[in-house]
């Protein structure tokens, strides 16, 4: 596939681009801006700020990465974070899709190494646009209040450049190392991607997860932001 694959700026279900809710965000958010490059840009610092990152929101349904729902909650892990970045390029017209890296975090919270077992990070997720003759990529995933308490450089992006994380943070300690990057897709593989983590983290602990969101019906599994912040 390419750039002039009608499916990038085309809604789905789960990217509905076409949604109310993801038109008058986008409408929002590049108000005023001229060109695609520029409204990519606005974009993608309305959902890296205004989309609290939060690793423990549900991942193993289509309606858990839906554009209109992710904005509905105000957060979501990286995968849903790009997705809605997607579906807004595709609102504002720009061809858009989903790429995926596996990475290596170094300073994740304590609480989240031990719930994954590991420190990889398999089926990490980013948007690319398509932008003056290019794909970029854009990886939305931190807000600022997150990246300060990591010491991480919030993640810029100029629609020019790709936009991924860090080698090290501001204290110089190893942050983000990118292990594999994997294919690119024109709507999120959920399917895919629970599959490949049951095979990197264990099925059984996989459906521990899916069980614990089922129990909480929507609600908060773990509490993210109060979690111990590891030093690399």
């Amino acid at each position: 596939m390419n750039h002039t694959d009608a499916s990038y700026l085309e809604p789905t279900a789960i990217l509905d681009s076409d949604h109310p809710r993801v038109r008058a965000f986008a409408a929002a958010a590049i108000n005023g801006s001229s060109g695609p490059v520029e409204k990519a840009v606005r974009l993608y610092y309305a959902v890296r700020d205004g989309i609290r990152y939060d690793p423990y929101t549900p991942f193993y349904l289509p309606e858990h990465y839906r554009a209109s729902g992710v904005l509905a909650r105000g957060k979501g892990y990286c995968v849903a974070k790009a997705a809605l970045l997607c579906a807004l390029g595709r609102s504002a017209g720009i061809p858009s899709r989903i790429g995926f890296a596996d990475v290596r975090n170094h300073i994740a919270t304590k609480e989240l190494i031990e719930a994954l077992g590991s420190n990889l990070f398999v089926y990490h997720g980013f948007t690319e646009f398509y932008l003056d003759g290019k794909w970029v990529r854009a990886t939305p995933a931190f807000n600022k209040e997150l990246c300060k308490r990591h010491a991480i450089a919030p993640l810029e992006f100029n629609g020019r450049d790709d936009s991924i994380f860090s080698e090290y943070n501001r204290e110089n300690r190893r942050f983000m190392e990118y292990v594999a990057y994997h294919e690119t897709y024109a709507d999120v593989p959920v399917g895919l991607i629970v599959a490949e983590w049951e095979k990197e983290y264990g099925a059984e602990r996989v459906r521990g997860w899916i069980a614990l969101h089922e129990a909480a019906k929507g609600g908060s599994v773990r509490d993210f932001a109060s979690e111990e912040v590891l030093k690399g």
